[in-house]
């Protein structure tokens, strides 16, 4: 059986293998081209401590995580087919490494998290407000 998240030191590899797959996608991968290079390993270190935050309680994010999507749609617009493939490869890695309670709520986070990510772009998108 495969063990739950249990430790800042699970979220990175699962961010880490996630993230080999994400870069590397053809619907997805071009949304990570900014971060390339030396800002990569600053991204995800952020993208840890936001998961930790809310997986473990770490409290270590104090990012915005919606405001810097929104930013992102401006240069690549992101669609509902963008955050289902993103929704899936994040899936499919948890699947691949854990299995448990805190890993079916990352999941359940992911889901509401892309919705209301999604919702929030084409509302501002739809209604030309200025981020």
């Amino acid at each position: 059986m495969k063990p739950d998240i249990q430790s800042r030191n699970d979220i990175e590899l699962f961010i880490y293998a996630f993230y080999q797959k994400a870069i590397n996608d053809k619907t997805i991968g071009h949304f990570f081209e900014h971060i390339m290079g030396e800002q990569f390993d600053e991204h995800l270190h952020t993208i840890c401590q936001f998961w930790a935050t809310l997986l473990l309680q770490e409290g270590s994010y104090q990012g915005r995580l919606i405001q810097k999507h929104l930013i992102l749609d401006q240069k690549h617009t992101i669609e509902a087919k963008h955050m289902e493939r993103w929704q899936f490869l994040f899936y499919e890695t948890l699947d691949q490494m854990f299995a448990g309670p805190i890993a079916d709520d990352a999941k359940r986070r992911v889901e509401i998290m892309g919705s209301l990510m999604l919702a929030k772009i084409n509302y501002l998108r739809n209604n030309n407000a200025i981020i």
